[in-house]
């Protein structure tokens, strides 16, 4: 069991002290999480803390590949909602 953090991460800096196994770590061209030491948290808290922290919707991806923050989980905003606007402004 281990979470993957992807490209869209933006190198922020919130999750890396916070992880109690120290498997996230810098890398160009963002932080990866070592699959060997991650636990996703298990044992140390309910939530893994890197997911907990992270302010980018789909950074962090579970064993399966899919989202801990799907789109729209932090925002509110639907996705459908979002890129409707994002067309909006863009058509400006």
């Amino acid at each position: 069991m281990a979470l993957e953090i992807i490209e869209s991460c933006v190198n922020c800096w919130a999750c890396l002290p916070l992880c109690p196994n120290k498997a996230i770590y810098e890398a160009a061209p963002h932080f990866l999480i070592d699959a060997d030491k991650c636990t996703e948290c298990t044992g140390d808290f309910a939530e893994a803390q890197c997911v907990a922290i992270c302010p980018i919707e789909g950074a962090i991806l579970d064993e399966l590949g899919v989202a801990m923050n799907p789109p729209g989980s932090l925002t509110g905003i639907p996705p459908e909602r979002w890129a409707a606007a994002k067309a909006e402004i863009a058509a400006r």
